[in-house]
């Protein structure tokens, strides 16, 4: 049994994984840093020195703070926006990468014909 989650525990894909959360919580700080220190102070400035945070209504006997939800909802639409740039820059760079490595085979006389009778074939009993 100690064997079995040995092997389950540090397989490749495990320790990838666990790569990958742990870069993902310092990415994520440092987004949150960002969204906090940089993006929010210029977006209350723009916004006539607004500060999200402070935001609230009385509501009866209970204060809503909207202004927490509002600045939660930009911090999740800035990481977002990050996420999506940082992966479309990795497919970019993946789709480059493959382009590269991908070699074309020439085939010869004998396959090509072959090829076009089995689409001819595969056509006929489509049609069938």
């Amino acid at each position: 049994m100690w064997n079995d989650f040995k092997e389950f525990a540090f397989k490749g894909n495990i320790v990838d994984l666990a790569v990958a959360v742990v870069i993902g919580a310092a990415f994520g700080a440092i987004v949150t840093s960002f969204v906090e220190n940089i993006i929010t102070p210029l977006i209350g400035m723009i916004a006539g020195g607004i500060d999200f945070t402070k935001l609230s209504i009385q509501v009866g006997n209970a204060e809503v703070l909207y202004g927490n939800f509002i600045q939660s909802l930009i911090d999740f639409l800035i990481i977002a926006f990050a996420i999506f740039m940082a992966i479309r820059f990795l497919s970019k760079f993946k789709r480059k990468e493959e382009a590269v490595e991908e070699v074309v085979e020439e085939l010869d006389a004998q396959e090509q014909l072959l090829i076009e009778i089995r689409d001819l074939l595969k056509e006929k009993n489509k049609m069938n």
